[in-house]
C-alpha cells in the first residue's frame, strides 16, 4: 500500500481557517470531494444555528466511489496535514485538486477576496519505511500542541498530561476518532492504523509514550514543515 503525507499552507502563511465554520467546511470537503463522481454541493447544505453547530441536510445521491483512503488528518490555522493512500490511479492528485480548489472557492466567496488561497501545489512525501510509518500518525495528531505546548517539538513538555488533555479537546483532527470517541468518523478509514496500534486504548497509550520519547529531529526527512 502506498501511504503519502500531504500538506498545504495558506499563501504567505496566511490564516485559512478563521473560525469553526471554516473548519467544519473543510471537514465536510474532506468527505464530499473524496469521490470519483462530480460534486454537487446541493447534496450537502449548511446553515448556521444559534448554537453555531454544523447542521446538514441530505438528499438522495449515488454511493461515493472513493479516490483515496484518508487515514489521518489535522487542521491548523494556516495549513493542514493528511495521511492518504490512493484507491484509484492518480487518486491522490485528483482528490487534492478537488479539495484545494473547492475550499478556496468557498473561502474566497465567504470573505469576498480573489486570487490564490494556497501557497502553491500541495507538498507530499511518500512514507517508505516502517520507522516513518510508526511516527507519522502521532506527528500529525500532535501538531495542535504548537498552539499551547510548542515545547513538545524539543521534548521539553513539562506536563504531558496537560498536553494530552489539550489534544482530547481539539476537535479538528482524527485523534479523537482513533481514541474511540466519535468526532468525524465518516471522514477517515482507520482500519489500517488501528490494526497496527491494536485498538483505541492502545493507540492512546502509545501516543502518550511517544510524546515522552519522540525525536522530531530524526523525522525531518519525511516531515513537510
Amino acid at each position: 500500500m502506498e501511504l503519502v503525507h500531504t500538506l498545504n499552507r495558506g499563501v504567505d502563511k496566511r490564516i485559512i481557517f478563521l473560525d469553526d465554520w471554516d473548519r467544519f467546511r473543510f471537514v465536510h470537503d474532506l468527505f464530499e470531494f473524496n469521490d470519483q463522481n462530480g460534486v454537487n454541493n446541493l447534496y450537502y447544505r449548511f446553515h448556521k444555528a444559534k448554537s453555531k453547530d454544523l447542521r446538514s441536510h441530505y438528499i438522495e445521491r449515488e454511493p461515493r466511489k472513493l479516490l483515496v483512503d484518508i487515514h489521518a488528518f489535522c487542521i491548523m490555522q494556516n495549513h493542514y496535514h493528511l495521511l492518504l493512500s490512493p484507491r484509484v490511479e492518480k487518486g491522490i492528485s485528483k482528490f487534492m485538486t478537488k479539495l484545494n480548489i473547492g475550499y478556496a472557492k468557498y473561502f474566497n466567496e465567504k470573505y469576498q477576496r480573489r486570487g490564490a488561497l494556497f501557497e502553491g501545489r500541495y507538498k507530499f512525501v511518500l512514507i517508505k519505511d516502517e520507522s516513518h510509518f510508526i511516527h507519522i500518525p502521532y506527528y500529525i495528531h500532535c501538531n495542535p500542541l504548537d498552539l499551547k505546548h510548542p515545547q513538545w517539538r524539543e521534548r521539553e513538555l513539562k506536563n504531558p498530561k496537560s498536553a494530552l488533555n489539550f489534544l482530547d479537546n481539539y476537535r479538528w483532527s482524527s485523534h479523537l476518532d482513533y481514541a474511540g470517541q466519535h468526532n468525524f468518523p465518516s471522514v477517515t478509514n482507520r482500519k489500517l492504523l488501528l490494526k497496527f496500534f491494536g485498538g483505541p486504548k492502545e493507540y492512546y497509550n502509545s501516543l502518550a509514550e511517544w510524546l515522552k520519547n519522540m525525536e522530531v529531529e530524526n523525522m525531518k526527512d519525511f516531515l513537510l514543515e
